[in-house]
């Protein structure tokens, strides 16, 4: 019988509080202020962790400076996680950038911009509506 949650995916939701734990805590560095980790994929033998990060701010240049400090600080992260961790391996740490975030807010402005839209072209259209009414009852 299989598992609800397999190891790797248990491993991999501690691994994701850890790594944002010790971003939040541990690293001090500025262009980091504004990264959470959006989720972690484990490779079977827990030796790599691909892990997904997201930057509140949409700006192109302070996301390829975040993520090249974090490359840069991947082996500190994992000596960290490693020491708060009991894992027989610590796995490799690969970070990439996650941009369903900024997918999920295009969309949403997107639906949210159509709806608005929508609901004018109704108002528009009652009221021209309501004007053919009147005219009639005028020639009546």
């Amino acid at each position: 019988m299989a598992r609800e949650f397999s190891r790797t995916r248990r491993v991999g939701q501690e691994l994701q509080k850890e790594i944002a734990m010790i971003l939040q805590r541990e690293i001090k560095d500025d262009r980091l202020k504004l990264v959470t980790v959006s989720g972690v994929e484990l490779s079977r033998d827990l030796n790599y962790a691909k892990v997904f990060v997201t930057f509140l701010e949409n700006d192109p240049e302070k996301i390829e400076q975040g993520m090249k400090v974090l490359k840069d600080a991947s082996g500190f992260i994992r000596s960290l996680v490693g020491k708060a961790m009991r894992l027989r391996v610590t796995p490799e740490l690969r970070f990439s950038y996650d941009q369903s975030l900024v997918e999920g807010m295009r969309i949403s402005t997107l639906v949210s911009s159509t709806i608005a839209e929508d609901k004018r072209r109704m108002q528009e259209s009652d009221r021209d509506e309501n004007e053919q009414d009147q005219d009639q009852e005028k020639k009546d």
